[in-house]
């Protein structure tokens, strides 16, 4: 069989003269030597192009349209293109090689997706939602606690294109895990998607834990002894950020459910068990995020309850030394009137008598209040 043939019978794309294409696209991109990082024919969106066979890395190339057509030549392995926030014009070119639908193309250019799965023919098209923990010494009422991003995924049979938004959730360290595992690697671009399901998962988890101890942070506050002056806001935006998290975290279980239950050519029926793993470590994530909701509103409310008592408390007090301070002040109110005939007005010891008894009423007024706790 000829080189055409072949190659037509291991592309994912079931396209006809698919040979002709790749060398025609070869003639009009230059020739850029992909294993530099910093080179790249498509531009610096480019984050590293790697072909892979039998589980094991091989040289990829010139550039991208060797690195394919040396792929599909073999029939075996695949090639793995990250991107990081790439261009429409700098992902024309991958959309074109690929074959990639505009729809799915348009998301990944434009980002501010929903976590979600769509197929395309035979290539699976998935969105993840990417968060971190953002560090702080002191959480306050415009504290960022989570960033998110996004990871779009296309999985065909013999490719798989990353493309990153945001500043976190770089492959790499990914990467060069699943090369040391061969054996995984080999089952194909499957494996790569299982694999970057698993890390946004797993990052899921850790900024749970963090959050956790944010949120204990807080407690712990407004139960102490001053709690009832505790910033509101801190709670408000621990909440805020929770919701961030949601938002990321909750869409993502029917997209992993599809991967392990629907029947699907990119994905082979042992990688759908790996799919069924994640999706239970997205659920425990999922169950952590509804229960510190839950508990942040109990914060709140309790928070709330105590500057209400504690405004009570001080009204109780404003009230008693009111009431103190009222004795002296009526009194001193009827003398000052400055009527001719007042009695004991001219009395040597009308003084002092008034003094005394302005003193002994405060006393018992205090005494009392004090012993009911008003001051």
């Amino acid at each position: 069989m000829s080189m055409a043939g072949n190659l037509r019978k291991v592309t994912s794309f079931g396209r006809v003269g698919g040979l002709r294409k790749v060398a025609r696209l070869a003639r009009r991109r230059p020739r850029v030597d992909l294993s530099h990082p910093a080179r790249s024919p498509l531009g610096s969106s480019v984050v590293n192009c790697v072909a892979y066979q039998e589980g094991v890395r091989i040289p990829a190339g010139r550039d991208l349209v060797d690195a394919v057509e040396r792929v599909r030549k073999k029939g075996d392995g695949f090639v793995w293109l990250g991107l990081h926030e790439p261009t429409d014009q700098e992902f024309a070119g991958v959309a074109e090689l690929f074959d990639l639908h505009p729809l799915a193309v348009e998301d990944a250019v434009e980002a501010h997706q929903r976590p979600k799965l769509e197929r395309y023919g035979e290539t699976v098209f998935a969105v993840f939602k990417t968060v971190c923990y953002v560090e702080h010494e002191e959480l306050t009422a415009t504290s960022e606690v989570v960033n998110t991003g996004e990871i779009m995924v296309f999985a065909g049979e013999d490719f798989v294109i990353t493309v990153r938004h945001g500043r976190h959730g770089s492959l790499g360290p990914l990467r060069e895990t699943l090369e040391a595992s061969p054996e995984q690697l080999s089952k194909g671009p499957a494996a790569v998607l299982h694999a970057i399901a698993d890390h946004v998962v797993d990052d899921y988890l850790h900024v749970t834990d963090s959050v956790q101890e944010d949120i204990d942070q807080v407690e712990m506050a407004v139960f102490a002894e001053n709690g009832a002056r505790v910033d509101a806001g801190r709670i408000y935006q621990l909440k805020r950020e929770l919701l961030e998290l949601k938002r990321a975290v909750v869409p993502l279980g029917r997209p992993l459910e599809e991967l392990a239950t629907r029947p699907m050519r990119v994905v082979a029926p042992e990688i759908q068990a790996y799919f069924r793993d994640v999706s239970d470590h997205l659920l425990r994530a999922k169950e952590q995020i509804a229960a510190f909701d839950e508990l942040l509103n109990s914060i709140l409310q309790a928070h709330l309850a105590q500057v209400t008592v504690a405004q009570n408390e001080d009204m109780r007090k404003i009230t008693a030394w009111a009431a103190v301070v009222a004795v002296p002040t009526m009194v001193c109110g009827v003398y000052g009137m400055n009527f001719k005939y007042m009695p004991e007005l001219h009395w040597r010891y009308g003084y002092g008598l008034i003094i005394g008894v302005i003193t002994v009423a405060c006393v018992l007024l205090y005494r009392g209040f004090r012993r009911n706790g008003w001051i």
